[in-house]
């Protein structure tokens, strides 16, 4: 039997008083100190209060009644369901959904507006914003969802700020997947300035692939704000922030447009280094086509076990070339002439003494390794300290060279 505080709120849900309804929904369905849980009893209670524009009703409705219960009540239920999914309850989302998938449909059934918030509160957007991703993740991961609900989640998540909403919302309205690929599936009208508006917000906030999908966008011929510059400007933030295809795709677009500017070489080199970190085998073949391995052997290699202490310290520019031959495969000629300083790049060494050697050719060689670039970085900082006008001209050091290991030495080199 109800206990006398009990009865004074069955009292006041009879009489129409919404926050009795609610509070005798709460008692049946959780248990009060005297009336027994009974959930569909809580239920009828539940509806009878949101009915009043109670939202915590609602919310309790969506968060705690499953769907056998809601079953036989489908369509005085499912209003408040869907209210509650808006707002972000991932339990309402799952039942709503299966709620709908009941046959025979129902028509539609506009859920009932809230009651106007009270001056200095917060607009009842806000709830559902603060809890739409939960609820729209919820609903995604459900392969039969409602499209119409999880459209519509995914766009509260969006307003709401979040990241992964933003994307999905942006991919949608461009009818596109994460790789830029056109998806026949995808029904409706495409609009890229509405997806472009979302999908900015989402690399804005750190999402490498709404930036690659935005440069897909940019070269799409049928957008009528088409540009290159654009794509390419996207492409970059997308390759900067660590997307493999598109650090795969600028190395490969800074490769051909090597001609326009020398450079471009050093920048291909240097993305498709990061692409082919990350697995891509077109990266690490493109690689090998760019700056093949070098062979096994070096000229120099002999020219290590007779660097002595004096040599070392007489002559150490001298021994750290021969260091570098070793270390890159350098040529005799490219060893003696390179600008140690001016070929660093530090993803790799740009390898270019045609100035002084007219035969040569200019190439790249990578730094392969963190063992290598420790060893790069103590030979810089040597040169860096010893004043390199004192090793003089090529004949100069080609001649100190062989003063030091002897002709025959050089000859067999």
């Amino acid at each position: 039997m109800a206990n006398r505080e009990e009865l004074v709120i069955i009292r006041g849900a009879r009489a129409g008083d919404a926050a009795a309804q609610l509070a005798l929904g709460k008692l049946y369905l959780f248990g009060g100190a005297s009336l027994p849980q009974n959930v569909p009893t809580a239920l009828y209670w539940l509806c009878r209060a949101a009915q009043q524009g109670v939202a915590d009703a609602w919310r309790l409705i969506g968060a705690h009644i499953p769907f056998e219960v809601a079953l036989p009540v489908r369509s005085q239920a499912l209003p408040w369901y869907a209210r509650a999914a808006q707002e972000g309850v991932p339990a309402a989302v799952r039942v709503l959904a299966q709620l709908r998938r009941i046959d025979p449909p129902l028509p539609a059934e506009p859920a009932p507006a809230p009651p106007s918030a009270p001056s200095g509160a917060a607009a009842p957007s806000a709830a559902r914003l603060a809890g739409a991703p939960d609820a729209w993740r919820a609903l995604e991961a459900d392969r039969d969802a409602d499209q119409d609900d999880l459209l519509r989640l995914r766009t509260l998540a969006a307003q709401g700020g979040d990241r992964d909403a933003q994307l999905a919302l942006g991919l949608h309205l461009a009818r596109m997947n994460s790789e830029g690929d056109r998806v026949a599936s995808m029904n409706g009208t495409v609009n890229f300035k509405r997806a472009l508006r979302w999908l900015t917000q989402a690399g804005e906030q750190g999402l490498a692939d709404a930036w690659f999908a935005m440069s897909r966008i940019y070269i799409r011929p049928e957008f009528s704000q088409r540009s290159a510059s654009e794509a390419q400007a996207c492409l970059e933030r997308a390759a900067g922030m660590g997307h493999s295809a598109a650090q795969l795709e600028c190395g490969i677009h800074a490769w051909r447009a090597r001609r326009g500017a020398e450079d471009n070489d050093v920048r291909a080199v240097y993305w498709l280094q990061k692409a082919a970190a990350q697995g891509s085998a077109e990266a690490r073949q493109a690689l090998e086509r760019i700056a093949p391995p070098q062979p096994p052997a070096s000229w120099a290699e002999p020219l290590v076990p007779l660097l002595t202490r004096e040599l070392l310290g007489s002559q150490p520019l001298l021994a750290a070339r021969i260091e570098l031959a070793v270390l890159f495969r350098l040529t005799r000629a490219e060893a003696l002439l390179l600008d140690v300083t001016a070929a660093d790049q530090g993803h790799c060494l740009v390898v270019d003494i045609r100035a002084s050697y007219g035969r040569s050719k200019r190439r790249l060689v990578l730094v392969r390794t963190a063992a290598e670039r420790q060893k790069l970085d103590r030979i810089l900082r040597l040169f860096e300290q010893v004043d390199a006008d004192l090793e003089g001209n090529y004949r100069q050091r080609l001649y100190r060279l062989k003063s030091w290991f002897g002709a025959g030495m050089m000859a067999a080199a």
